[in-house]
């Protein structure tokens, strides 16, 4: 099958959009990647990366919160349990590691989660920037944490300037 790709310019730089006609596969951060080898892509657009790209356009002007878009991501059982829940963590609000691992049903798996969000395929779409270090801290993202922070600004769970979401002792900050 051939995925059908475009970059995309955005406040966060240009992403890479991967789709084939049933879902989109890939949102790739900058610099733009090279398709996978031996893989079949070609640079295009189709109905679901159009639709991506109003619905992206959308959420960095503060008009969306969700994303309803067909989605097709390609990883094990595990991974598309973890992405398929990072979905559920609302705009504005942030889980840590341990509430994602709690959520799946594999409380100790804590890693094992942090391994598959950082191969989250779709990410903004599958908010994996919305999970964070159990003690607040801004931890790891494909983007970079420049990026997750301006993400997490973008939905208000992370005041202006502060890349700590519990400065100033607010604890509550998980649950926000």
């Amino acid at each position: 099958m051939t995925l059908v790709y475009q970059h995309f310019d955005t406040p966060i730089g240009v992403l890479t959009l991967a789709a084939d006609d049933t879902g989109l596969q890939r949102i790739d951060f900058p610099p733009p990647r090279l398709p996978p080898a031996g893989s079949a892509w070609r640079e295009g657009s189709n109905a679901v990366i159009a639709e991506t790209r109003r619905q992206l356009e959308e959420y960095f002007a503060g008009r969306r919160r969700s994303f309803d878009l067909p989605l097709s991501p390609q990883g094990t059982e595990f991974q598309r349990s973890v992405w398929t829940e990072l979905a559920a963590i609302p705009y504005g609000h942030t889980w840590s590691y341990r509430d994602l691992a709690q959520r799946i049903g594999k409380p100790s798996a804590m890693r094992a989660v942090g391994a598959a969000n950082g191969r989250n395929p779709l990410p903004i779409v599958l908010p994996c920037h919305r999970v964070i270090g159990a003690d607040g801290s801004l931890t790891g993202f494909g983007g970079g944490l420049p990026t997750k922070a301006f993400l997490l600004r973008l939905e208000g769970a992370l005041p202006p300037g502060d890349d700590d979401l519990f400065a100033g002792g607010d604890t509550a900050a998980l649950t926000r």
